[in-house]
């Protein structure tokens, strides 16, 4: 499939901004949801209304079967998503939002070094060191967790965190080769679709019908992470994966906020240290060396 390639690159990080600030927004109605209904039937549930609307826009859009390839990139991304969202909500329901995000902020650098493996973009020492670096930002948050009275499972939720970084740094490359074979359209419907068909084969035994109330939050994060999903799936289409992993960095200020106002979660100070490392270290990482002009193909 062929995209323009003639978009200044500030456009798609734009647009991959606003597709993280809906994702963040959706996360505090997911909380929520999983605290009232488990993460299984938060997910679930979600996943199958995402499903829905993503079918409508998709048929709105001319339909159409999948190529082979999207297929396949659209099945192997559909897995990843799984047992990253697991991973992600369980832990979120355990641990404050601005922890939790900051945690995953080592998924950009991690993206970066399997940009370079995957998709030949390149890397180097920079990188690495910088990986390093973030490292020792992530030790200040645990560290500073380890302080806080936030309970016995706290720690076991920052490692799923952590956990599910490194999938979303692998979610992240399958995005950008899945941009590049499928519409924005296509990928948001096919994705949740899969994703709910994946959680499916658990529903005889999970599967628990939510209360009316609940009902509302799930239509309205699922409504966030349709619309999420086509913002990045356009932005990887039009940018690096790399240069656009960055725009992850924007959800910090969500998360504190809506932590705060909505669960009362204040933003511990090793937090706020911690974050500033990762951040520095990623973005410092992603720094960009003039290229070398090429003869045109």
């Amino acid at each position: 499939m062929t995209h323009s390639r003639h978009l200044s690159p500030a456009v798609a990080f734009a647009v991959a901004a606003a597709g993280i600030g809906l994702f963040s927004i959706m996360d505090a109605f997911m909380k929520s949801l999983t605290l009232a209904i488990g993460v299984y039937n938060a997910l679930f549930w979600r996943t199958m209304v995402a499903a829905g609307i993503g079918a409508a826009a998709w048929r709105a859009g001319g339909g159409g079967l999948p190529s082979r390839r999207a297929a396949r990139l659209h099945l192997i991304r559909g897995a990843i998503t799984a047992c990253m969202a697991v991973l992600f909500f369980w832990g979120l329901a355990r641990v404050p939002m601005a922890q939790a995000i900051a945690l995953s902020y080592i998924a950009p650098l991690l993206a970066l070094l399997l940009g370079a493996l995957v998709l030949h973009e390149r890397v180097g020492a920079r990188v690495i060191a910088a990986s390093l670096a973030a490292l020792v930002g992530v030790a200040t948050i645990m560290a500073g967790q380890s302080r806080m009275a936030l309970g016995p499972e706290a720690f076991l939720g920052a490692l799923a965190i952590l956990a599910s970084a490194v999938l979303y740094a692998l979610n992240l490359i399958v995005a950008r080769l899945q941009s590049q074979a499928a519409r924005p359209g296509e990928i948001a419907f096919v994705q949740s679709a899969i994703v709910t068909l994946i959680l499916a084969l658990a529903a005889p035994w999970l599967a628990v019908l939510p209360a009316p109330e609940q009902w509302g939050k799930i239509v309205v994060a699922a409504m966030l992470a349709t619309a999420s999903l086509f913002l990045l799936a356009w932005a990887y289409a039009h940018g690096e994966a790399g240069y656009l992993a960055t725009t992850e960095y924007t959800s910090f200020v969500y998360a504190a906020v809506l932590g705060w106002a909505v669960f009362g979660e204040r933003v511990a100070p090793t937090t706020l240290a911690g974050a500033a490392i990762i951040i520095a270290a990623c973005l410092w990482g992603a720094r960009r060396r003039p290229l070398p002009l090429e003869p045109a193909a």
